[in-house]
């Protein structure tokens, strides 16, 4: 209540103050310094002009009352819906156009109309005896006056709005969580603010000037009326000429920075945080895109403060799995690592192999949830206990839904879920064929399997890698695919293993 009372007497401030400057000032002091007038014709036209007023204050009002209305109610209702909060803020927003079409509109109609038809009448009464063109010509200087007015009401009433605005998206987050924004939306653009203000204070006060000359010269001098108009018409003509050609010089020098601005934040939304906006400007911009690539430099900063985290975060998940049980430490880091060296020879993106190397690390989280008497039994797995086991991948998936974030964990759960999938259906725990697996699932199930032979168990010595390639090749097509299972049998190739070299690999995952 108190914002809006407060904008209220802004606005009634503003109005007051242009109109003293505008109607009363420059209209009054034009009239009778231009006009020559008789002093009985005095007490008529400050009659004309105090009548007029008054029907001019009423159809304001009328007008003033609907723009208002949705801001009042926004404002002074406790609770205003999220509905009524929008409506109100894009129309505060509005305002100092929505002043300035009044000023022009019921503002100048209202005082105008009534002024020209009680001045005609009281010429055609013979109370007044000034020339029927006088009416032209009050006319003409009235539409200049009330442009001058718009002008300074709507610069007035950009500034009285900003209160305003902050309670409304005040509001918003308080009662609905929510904040307010014109999401980029131009209401008015610099372009025309640059231009209609350079017109009006360039050329208003020359077309003024020049009506008030001809006015006054007419009274007196036939002779100059004849060439008045002619040189009017160019020395007008050049003012509002330079003043567009001003407004166009000031709108591309503050454009120009913007623009620059506008690119790189693009960039910034894409994801680019190494971007440096050029510091090519002398006036304020230079503080501006000193603190846009300040901000930048930090939300880098922030990038690969959270990269870090996240590896670690990674890292701690599998470490902590491994822990439960020492014969398989280190199983979700070589799985990653086999995991990579397939991707690579698959041809994956860097974005993708790093996708793939963090869920790799998180592909046996589940198994957080498989009870100790299963998880570390030395003997063979009962039916029982072999479908609890199969359980964990569903369990990986669910612990990592409850990461919040959640957005972040998404792009890692199916290929949580699906690593003990089987191309030819028989997998578990959705039975998915073929290209129904997802890739990164049928990546890691190579890896996972390959590393799961050649590692040593309490019931059993771990495989030679050549023994383990073989059982690979074996369920080409059926288990496993068989692209997947031909790029680590060419990696394997490729470094020389072999039998007797089984240490390599734990040796490649400690320097790589």
């Amino acid at each position: 209540m108190n914002t809006y009372r407060t904008f209220l007497k802004l606005l009634l401030r503003n109005y007051i103050i242009g109109s003293l400057v505008s109607v009363f000032g420059v209209g009054t002091v034009l009239m009778f310094t231009t006009i020559s007038l008789n002093r009985a014709d005095v007490p008529y036209l400050l009659f004309v002009v105090f009548v007029s007023f008054l029907i001019m204050l009423a159809c304001e009002f009328i007008s003033f009352e609907r723009h208002i209305r949705p801001v009042r109610l926004a404002l002074t209702k406790a609770s205003p819906s999220l509905e009524e909060l929008e409506k109100a803020y894009i129309q505060t927003h509005k305002f100092p156009k929505l002043t300035g079409i009044r000023i022009l509109g019921p503002h100048l109609l209202g005082l105008s109309i009534p002024a020209i038809a009680i001045t005609h009448f009281l010429i055609a009464k013979q109370y007044l005896e000034i020339p029927y063109e006088y009416i032209f010509y009050g006319a003409t200087a009235a539409v200049l006056i009330a442009s001058i007015h718009a002008m300074l009401e709507y610069f007035q009433t950009s500034s009285s709005i900003i209160p305003v605005l902050e309670e409304l998206r005040n509001k918003g987050k308080r009662l609905h969580y929510y904040e307010l924004s014109l999401e980029g939306q131009v209401l008015v653009s610099i372009r025309t603010k640059f231009q209609l203000s350079a017109l009006l204070i360039g050329a208003l006060p020359l077309m003024l000037f020049s009506l008030a000359t001809f006015v006054r010269f007419s009274e007196h001098s036939d002779f100059f009326i004849a060439q008045y108009w002619l040189w009017a018409a160019i020395i007008l003509s050049l003012g509002i000429a330079l003043s567009l050609y001003g407004a166009w010089l000031l709108f591309s020098t503050v454009m120009s920075p913007i623009q620059h601005l506008r690119t790189n934040m693009k960039k910034v939304e894409s994801g680019n945080f190494t971007i440096k906006a050029s510091d090519i400007y002398s006036d304020e911009f230079s503080n501006l895109i000193n603190g846009f690539n300040h901000m930048v430099r930090g939300l880098n900063d922030r990038q690969k403060l959270n990269e870090q985290l996240l590896e670690s975060f990674f890292a701690t998940l599998a470490a902590a799995l491994d822990a439960r049980d020492h014969y398989t430490a280190g199983h979700s880091l070589r799985v990653a690592h086999y995991s990579i060296e397939i991707g690579r020879k698959s041809g994956l993106t860097e974005e993708e192999l790093l996708l793939l190397k963090k869920t790799a690390l998180l592909h046996d989280i589940g198994k957080i949830g498989i009870p100790d008497h299963v998880l570390l039994k030395d003997g063979k797995l009962t039916e029982e206990e072999f479908r609890i086991i199969q359980q964990h991948p569903v369990l990986g998936e669910e612990i990592l839904k409850q990461v919040q974030p959640s957005e972040m964990m998404e792009p890692f759960l199916p290929g949580v879920r699906s690593h003990h999938e089987r191309v030819d259906g028989k997998g578990y725990p959705d039975q998915l064929r073929g290209t129904e697996i997802p890739l990164l699932g049928r990546i890691i199930a190579v890896a996972d399997a390959f590393d799961a032979m050649t590692s040593d168990r309490p019931y059993r010595k771990g495989m030679s890698p050549h023994k383990a390639l073989a059982i690979l090749k074996s369920g080409r097509g059926t288990q496993w695919e068989s692209e997947f299972v031909d790029h680590i049998a060419d990696w394997l190739e490729e470094h020389h293993y072999s039998i007797n070299k089984e240490e390599y690999i734990k040796n490649t995952i400690k320097t790589g």
